[in-house]
């Protein structure tokens, strides 16, 4: 299998599909590199090359007891840019990996990088602070974390109903894909998804927004339930310069992996792409 040793020796596995400009996926919290394979597959066929790496911590990548934080992150995607000297990439970042190639922008530049797309992403802030009053309190994210350490098996049963709306009214999100949700979950290591919670909700990426000068496409649904759109896509949209907002009524936070919402994601990453 492919990997990249990053600069503390951690080992980063990734996919890497088809041939072109190339097309660099980060997912969210608590996944892997295998939530975003329709997407690879989609993209590959279009004349796309198509890759996507477990973030460490989890999947097939190293589990490293440290540096499960957002500056570790962006640096680990550095690393892979780097390692397979990418250029004119177009990063595409998930919840989490939407913080992820924030950071990277706000850390590394877009010296490499062509374009980006926040898919119901983190930035610029999760926490409800007196500045950002539309976030969400701490509690909800200790809530999180004594569920990842009690049961997390049970805690991440539960949380693929928000995650891809399946407790709202007619969902057809099927079982196989919250049982998708749950194998990938697991597959992370309790110390890094645990660590991660406080990375995802209380990294304030504001300034590394106002970095981006590549055209960026954000993306958000309405009825997101684990990254709320009033404290995410809305602000993003207006830090952003050169950026186009799409919002998806009624969709979740999983959008690209409900078949009622992946299709039409897919079209407009692949418009994005080619504009």
């Amino acid at each position: 299998m492919p990997f990249i040793t990053t600069e503390d020796g951690t080992e980063i596995f990734y996919k890497d599909w088809g041939t072109g400009q190339p097309v660099v996926f980060s997912h969210g919290w608590p996944l892997t590199a295998d939530a975003w394979d329709p997407q690879l597959n989609f993209m590959a066929d279009n004349g796309f090359r198509a890759i996507a790496h477990d973030r460490r911590g989890g999947g097939r990548s190293g589990q490293p007891w440290a540096g499960n934080d957002l500056d570790t992150y962006a640096d680990d995607l550095a690393s892979l840019v780097e390692s397979l000297d990418l250029r004119d990439a177009i990063l595409v970042g998930h919840s989490t990996g939407g913080g992820e190639v924030a950071r990277y922008i706000g850390r590394h530049g877009t010296g490499r990088v062509a374009k980006a797309v926040l898919l119901s992403a983190i930035p610029p802030l999760m926490l409800k602070t007196e500045a950002n009053p539309e976030g969400l309190p701490i509690e909800v994210f200790d809530e999180i974390r004594a569920g990842v350490a009690k049961d997390r098996s049970q805690f991440y049963e539960d949380l693929s109903a928000a995650f891809y709306g399946a407790n709202r009214e007619g969902s057809t999100v099927s079982q196989g894909t919250r049982d998708e949700f749950w194998l990938w979950s697991m597959q992370v290591g309790i110390k890094s998804a645990y660590d991660c919670v406080k990375a995802f909700s209380e990294t304030d990426l504001t300034e590394d927004l106002k970095k981006f000068d590549v055209p960026t496409l954000i993306v958000h649904g309405d009825d997101d339930q684990i990254v709320p759109i009033v404290a995410a896509g809305n602000k993003s949209s207006k830090l952003v310069k050169n950026s186009t907002f799409k919002v998806y009524p009624g969709a979740p936070h999983g959008l690209a992996m409900v078949p009622e919402y992946a299709d039409r994601f897919n079209a407009d990453l692949l418009e994005f792409a080619r504009g």
